[in-house]
């Protein structure tokens, strides 16, 4: 191996991890909002609500 191709594989690696660091981040800043998502959608199925009760479709 020669030392182009070292260099080549050390820049890829680190493009790599600097990829997978952003993402990590994004995900865990966003993290509160979809909690906060996710105990509402329990909420809801709890309470035992029609879905569609809040709309009325006219007949006919």
């Amino acid at each position: 191996m020669k030392w182009d191709q070292v260099t080549l594989v050390i820049l890829a690696a680190f493009g790599c991890i600097t990829l997978l660091m952003t993402q990590i981040s994004e995900v865990l800043a966003r993290l509160p909002q979809i909690i906060r998502a996710w105990r509402q959608v329990r909420q809801e199925l709890s309470s035992g609500a029609d879905p569609g009760s809040g709309t009325r479709q006219d007949e006919g």
